[in-house]
């Protein structure tokens, strides 16, 4: 299974812990493949950067780490489906990873619900997909 995560779940998974948590642990288990782009972490770094304050080491910790479990995609594709730019970014990894699902808290992408035949989904709604296979 070929999962994209939005910014806001690798935020969440190392900031809270939880469903989010939960899939990037899966992924270092092999039992789910994560997908990222180097514009999704670049997202993200900006982000604990400006909004929690983290430090430049910090942040290249947790992308190594997100990047440790994660295969690395480079879209080739340009996506406009979204007016928050960002979430575009998700799209094209997505596309271009052939993702089976994105996970995402944000709701410029849930309410898409799929994408190109990619299902978009809550952390805890893809934890329950799995536990159903």
């Amino acid at each position: 299974m070929r999962v994209v995560a939005d910014t806001n779940v690798f935020l969440s998974a190392l900031l809270f812990g939880g469903p989010p948590e939960e899939i990037i642990s899966l992924a270092r288990k092999g039992q789910v493949e994560l997908l990222v782009s180097p514009d999704i972490l670049l997202e993200l770094s900006a982000v604990l950067k400006a909004k929690f304050g983290w430090q430049d080491a910090e942040i290249a910790d947790a992308v190594r780490t997100i990047g440790y479990c994660s295969t690395l995609v480079k879209p080739q594709v340009a996506i406009k489906e979204i007016a928050d730019d960002p979430d575009n970014r998700v799209l094209e990894c997505a596309v271009d990873g052939t993702a089976d699902f994105i996970v995402s808290g944000d709701h410029h992408l849930l309410d898409l619900e799929s994408y190109r035949g990619i299902r978009i989904l809550k952390a805890g709604d893809l934890l329950d997909i799995l536990l159903e296979s």
